[in-house]
């Protein structure tokens, strides 16, 4: 048996909901198909079957809660996205008052969940769930609002630097865009090159140099 389908083993039959519990079927929905790409690492194995099976109801259930399986992805990512948010804004608030501890605990936090989380990493900036937009029930517009809360947080932080004379920026959106790109790259790559000799302050240098900070170095 292949593991994707020893990761979809199906559940004991789901006990029907009451009247008014449809979200709970929705957020069962989603956590499933988690479940299975966490355990799976491949996104092919999240279907309408294989979710339907893990939650214990049949495949047909799933439709007035998701139109299809592109849906389901989108919920699934939508959800990381504001996992990876919560995360930026609790390192931020635990790095006190001075707004250069702010951004690195902020770039910190962000390299860690790419670390901890690697395959919801890669699913929630690619991978093969985004569909044909002609072919499923997604818009641009769906796609378009993902990341914008965690994005916004690194313009606030940066923003704060610059205040404080910290950062020299002239256009805090578009260098919090390229500190994004950044420090994406820089998890990308230690992924999938976890042999290179990384310098030990590599993280620092991207985030000095890209969020166009003064050369006073890391707070200690």
């Amino acid at each position: 048996m292949k593991d994707t389908e020893k990761a979809a083993a199906p559940r004991p039959a789901r006990v029907r909901n009451r009247r008014g519990e449809g979200g709970r079927l929705r957020e069962d929905i989603v956590a499933a198909a988690m479940e299975l790409l966490d355990e799976t690492g491949d996104e092919r194995a999240i279907t309408l079957r294989s979710v339907a099976r893990r939650v214990g109801i049949a495949a047909p259930s799933i439709y007035p809660h998701f139109p299809d399986q592109p849906a389901i992805m989108f919920a699934v990512v939508q959800r990381e996205f504001a996992r990876l948010t919560d995360d930026l804004r609790a390192a931020v608030e635990g790095a006190g008052d001075d707004p250069r501890r702010r951004l690195y605990a902020l770039c910190d936090a962000y390299l860690e969940y790419a670390r901890a989380h690697p395959e919801r990493y890669r699913t929630m900036f690619g991978g093969l769930w985004i569909p044909n937009l002609d072919d499923s029930s997604l818009t641009e517009q769906d796609m378009a609002t993902l990341g914008t809360e965690a994005l916004q947080t690194i313009v606030d932080v940066l923003a704060g630097c610059v205040d404080a004379g910290s950062a020299t920026s002239t256009d805090v959106p578009a260098d919090a865009v390229a500190l994004w790109l950044g420090l994406h790259g820089l998890a990308h790559q230690r992924a999938v090159s976890p042999s290179f000799p990384w310098p030990k302050d590599i993280s620092e240098r991207v985030i000095t140099a890209l969020a166009r900070l003064d050369d006073a170095g890391r707070p200690v």
